[in-house]
């Protein structure tokens, strides 16, 4: 298998996660890619015509992508177990979606300053993106705490990364500060060796 894959990318940084935590990561050629939507640089579009990483090319069938996809195909592989039964399945995959949320959110406000011209660039749909982000983290912090100190299973995972990313493109904004469980958990969670090896960098 060879994977599509950047050093910053949060969606890439997820799947690394469930490498690790499936004992795959050696198993997985990575290739290293990027771009944007206005640049698609090496970008394997072949693969996704969508122009986004991760992907993952497979010897025995299409690339798969995006993150969801790859990350579900990983722990079959493995049978590592991070997608539980129904019901807990549902809250897992809610989970991590909201997660999915907040990054797309974030990467959105990451392009906004650094893609389009200073000039062009909108501060109420920069702060709109800001409070996505806000909102689902206090959904997390109200309703989903029991689900992140369960077993290990891919919504905490895609959690993790998520709020690392928050640290990592937009400490200033400071999410612990009024979410006080989240922001304890999330600095234990930071401790696993997945996560400790997968630390983006700038």
């Amino acid at each position: 298998m060879r994977l599509y894959a950047s050093a910053t990318s949060p969606f890439v940084r997820k799947v690394d996660v469930v490498l690790h935590e499936t004992g795959l990561f050696g198993k997985v050629e990575r290739i290293l890619s990027g771009g944007t939507p206005v640049d698609p640089g090496n970008l394997p579009l072949a693969l996704n015509p969508l122009g986004k990483i991760p992907v993952l090319a497979r010897d025995d069938g299409p690339a798969l992508y995006d993150s969801r996809v790859i990350c579900r195909y990983l722990d079959s592989v493995a049978n590592a177990g991070l997608y539980p039964a129904a019901p807990r399945l549902w809250d897992a995959l809610t989970l991590e979606a909201t997660a999915d949320g907040i990054l797309e959110a974030a990467v959105l406000m990451v392009y906004e300053s650094r893609i389009r011209p200073e000039e062009k660039r909108h501060e109420p749909w920069v702060e709109g993106q800001w409070s996505k982000i806000a909102r689902a983290l206090e959904a997390v912090e109200a309703r989903w705490m029991s689900q992140l100190q369960g077993p290990l299973d891919i919504g905490q995972i895609a959690m993790g990364c998520a709020l690392d990313y928050l640290d990592f493109r937009h400490g200033p904004r400071d999410w612990r500060a009024a979410r006080p469980l989240l922001a304890d958990w999330a600095g234990s969670f930071s401790q696993r060796p997945s996560m400790l090896a997968t630390v983006p960098v700038a």
